[in-house]
């Protein structure tokens, strides 16, 4: 069955960097998008940042464009999200998600399977 497994989160200052990492596995990785999904305490589920099936585009939330880089190895079924100069705003849980196609789409509805998510804390 499809598994989604991040890691990568933790406490950062702000100005510094994480890198997030997402294993999947149970379907083939080139055949759909996957993108990020994070949601911060008290607030609603966000789009961050996704990536077509083949990783020839990627799209961002304007609030992490230029900060945060997605990218996969979809011979290791990997995904991953370079995420820079980190701000107290980008505090949440961060969720892998697999797309229902290989276009990105930034919907919520248009991703069926999720992780568990890892938390990021952005904090002096």
């Amino acid at each position: 069955q499809v598994q989604l497994v991040e890691s990568g989160g933790g406490l950062a200052q702000p100005g510094g960097s994480l890198r997030l990492s997402c294993a999947a596995s149970g379907f083939t990785a080139s055949t759909y998008a996957m993108s990020w999904i994070r949601q911060a305490p008290g607030k609603e589920f966000e789009w961050v940042s996704g990536i077509i099936g083949d990783g020839s585009d990627t799209r961002y939330i304007e609030s992490v464009m230029g900060r945060f880089t997605i990218s996969r190895d979809n011979a290791r079924n990997m995904v991953y999200l370079q995420m820079n100069a980190l701000e107290p705003e980008d505090t949440a849980r961060y969720i892998c998600t697999k797309g229902k196609e290989a276009q990105i789409r930034p919907g919520m509805s248009n991703y069926d399977y999720w992780g568990q998510g890892t938390q990021v804390t952005v904090s002096s």
